[in-house]
């Protein structure tokens, strides 16, 4: 932790309380975190374009609390003290996206008396794709209420939903079950798909579907019979999944299934 040689003993007190909060936070005791905020403070999400008070701040703080005893954030600097002021970076990375989808994020925690008065929280959110250098944006969240944490949960309940679910075999799945059976409305859903990570609902369900298909594929023995397959992992369209194996793959099914049957002839040989 770096320190200022200015004003050692508030350095030194701020550093404290900051830590303090940032344990508690980590091992979910809601009301340890609430206790060190000031009864003035202000905490401004830049991100979402809102200002709390303590009133509106507990279900926020519980919202975004790890979900898990051994789960941290991603740091990406050391924190850094500055007389009454903590500087704080960290990364929060999204599941589910093309390419890799994370917010950056920073915290400038100010303190006296051993409390916190202040908090300003930015996030940025960037796409880095294979071979790209990464794109960062702030997509305007504010009227869901959502931080990045909360995105971040929602991005996790979803990816496991499809895991151990599989909804995505029925042909007929659409956005208003996924939201409903994943606990959350149908514009949360939607805007993490399109605003966050990046992709249309059906375009994530696709690339659910042909993953299904291509572990079908390394288990399949010759002849492989593609498009029944295709049609198995939910597909209802033969041109949209030609056109998602091809997108995914660079290769026609024929090419790519031709190659399995070479790959485990070869295999049966040795």
């Amino acid at each position: 932790m770096h320190t200022d040689d200015d004003g050692p003993q508030q350095t030194l007190a701020t550093s404290e309380t900051v830590m303090r909060y940032h344990l508690r936070w980590k091992h979910r005791d809601l009301d340890g975190v609430m206790a060190l905020y000031h009864p003035q403070v202000q905490y401004s999400d830049f991100f979402q374009n809102r200002v709390m008070g303590l009133a509106q701040l507990r279900e926020y703080v519980r919202s975004s609390m790890p979900r898990d005893p051994d789960e941290a954030l991603e740091h990406s600097d050391r924190i850094r003290i500055d007389g009454d002021t903590a500087f704080i970076q960290y990364r929060i990375t999204l599941r589910g996206g093309e390419g890799l989808v994370s917010f950056r994020a920073s915290e400038a925690i100010t303190v006296r008396d051993g409390l916190i008065w202040r908090v300003n929280e930015y996030a940025s959110l960037v796409h880095e794709q294979s071979g790209n250098k990464p794109t960062g944006n702030r997509p305007a969240v504010s009227r869901l209420g959502l931080s990045p944490r909360q995105l971040s949960f929602m991005a996790d309940d979803l990816q496991q939903y499809f895991d151990k679910q599989q909804p995505y075999l029925d042909p007929e799945l659409d956005l208003q079950r996924v939201a409903k059976e994943c606990g959350y409305s149908r514009n949360q859903i939607s805007y993490l798909l399109n605003q966050v990570l990046g992709q249309s609902f059906y375009r994530y369900v696709n690339q659910a579907r042909l993953q299904h298909l291509l572990r079908a594929l390394d288990d399949a023995r010759p002849p492989v019979r593609i498009d029944e397959l295709a049609f198995a992992a939910g597909f209802n369209s033969l041109s949209a999944f030609y056109s998602c194996f091809r997108q995914h793959t660079g290769q026609s099914p024929k090419a790519y299934a031709k190659q399995i049957s070479l790959r485990t002839r070869a295999q049966d040989l040795s």
